[in-house]
């Protein structure tokens, strides 16, 4: 059981060192730039100007759908690196079947372009 917790030991000190150099970066950013806020420092900066309108307004559904294709082929070519790790374990089969899901994400991909779900205007 010992030899098992000695293992933790230099996880345990990296943390404390990080915790440390932490605690002094915070406190250091105190001292140097003491905080003394204004209205204008606490007013609202998302977007560049006031909000002129109820924040529960629609919004188009471009937005949702960019995302929505972004996230899709995103995670599809996340797939990518695994397999060209595995690439001389898998063989023949293997690399045929990441053709295959490469040709449906390509004809998924040129239906979006076609449709013009790309574009924005």
């Amino acid at each position: 059981m010992d030899s098992l917790l000695s293992e933790y030991l230099p996880i345990l000190v990296f943390l404390g060192i990080a915790c440390a150099i932490a605690c002094v970066a915070v406190g250091g950013s105190y001292i140097v730039a003491p905080q003394r806020p204004d209205a204008e420092k606490n007013s609202q900066y998302e977007c560049g100007f006031e909000a002129f309108q109820d924040a529960r307004h629609k919004f188009d559904v471009r937005f949702y759908l960019v995302a929505i294709l972004f996230i899709i082929f995103d995670l599809e070519v996340a797939f990518l690196f695994p397999w060209a790790i595995s690439l001389g374990n898998i063989g023949m089969l293997g690399f045929w079947s990441m053709m295959v899901f490469l040709g449906i994400l390509t004809i998924g991909f040129v239906y979006e372009w076609r449709k013009g779900a790309l574009e924005w205007e």
